[in-house]
Parts: C-alpha cells; structure tokens; sequence
C-alpha cells in the first residue's frame, strides 16, 4: 500500500497552536504509521523535519534528518549527517545560556525566512519506534532543528521566537536583505 503525503498546515490553522499530548504507547501501529505519513509528507514539502501537528495530529512526535553538507552550510564547519530520527515525547535540556542568531524557515510558513535566537547547545532525548531512549547532545543547527521542531509540539512558530520583526522576510529578498545589512555605512 503506497503511503499518501499529508497537507502541511500553515500559520494561522489553530491546530498548530495546540500544545500536543503525549503518546501512550510508542510501539503501537497507528504510531508506525504516523511516522510513515510524516516521513514522505517532510520528503514530499522538501523539509529537513517535521512535527505530527503540522499535520493536523497533535501529538508529541518529530522526526528529521540533516544532511552534511546542510550542516556544513549553516554550521560552517564539517559535520556528519544526522540521520533519519524519530522521537516520541521529546525533551530538551539546555547546556549553559550560550545563543546564537540564526535563518530559520518553517514548512507551515512557506516563503518566509526569520532570525531567530535559539540556544547553540541542548541535549535532548525520546523514544524511539521501538520505546528505546534516544538520548543525544546536539550544537549548531542540530540544536536549531530540533528546538524549532520541539516547539510546534506546544503550538510555538518561530516568528513568535524572533525579537525583531524586521528580520522576518520573504525567502526571494534573503540575498538583498543581508546585503543592505552588510553595506558599509
């Protein structure tokens, strides 16, 4: 049976404002499934993750997977990929008050792009499919995905993370915004 993409929910459906339940039973086949619809919904949406109630399920399930030479990117130094990951009522730690600005876009706010605060070094753990703990620390834009992802979980969207608006623009006036920016006075 060939598994169908879901509809990614945009800002402004109340669905995406609802703080997630927890899940009962990790190992449950209904949750096998869920994370199946997510997977090829986060491909189809050319996502790097995705959280259950972006598609209208709310509950506290993410999954993402980073590939290396994204992290390279945005991280500026080498990296191995992140692989395929699955946590089932996440929780994140954070390691000492270090911040770091940071691009950030969002599935469910299509076409724009914001600089967003987030901590430059969490732990974070879940269960796996299997109700095994996953426990992992994470920096640089690891620990962005997985805060950005964790707060869909409580009905967070990033621009509601941003503390100056006027760094929240559309993806095709990324290159002009950043250099106007950068324009020697």
């Amino acid at each position: 049976m060939e598994i169908a993409a879901k509809s990614i929910l945009k800002m402004g459906n109340p669905l995406l404002r609802e703080t997630a339940s927890l899940i009962e039973d990790p190992q449950s086949n209904e949750i096998r499934t869920l994370v199946d619809v997510m997977q090829v919904s986060m491909e189809a949406a050319g996502g790097v993750g995705l959280a259950a109630p972006q598609i209208g399920v709310p509950l506290r399930l993410i999954i993402f997977n980073v590939p290396g030479e994204r992290l390279e990117k945005e991280d500026g130094v080498a990296r191995s990929e992140i692989p395929q990951t699955i946590l089932i009522n996440p929780e994140i730690e954070y390691i000492g008050d270090d911040t770091a600005l940071g691009w950030e876009g969002c599935l469910s706010v299509p076409g724009l792009r914001g600089l967003v605060p987030r901590h430059t070094h969490i732990r974070y753990r879940g269960l796996d499919l299997q109700g095994r703990l996953i426990e992992r620390d994470a920096v640089g834009f690891h620990a962005r995905v997985v805060q950005h992802e964790f707060d869909h979980l409580d009905g967070i969207l990033y621009p509601e993370r941003m503390d100056d608006l006027t760094n929240l623009v559309y993806e095709s006036e990324i290159q002009a915004f950043t250099d106007d920016k950068c324009a020697p006075e």
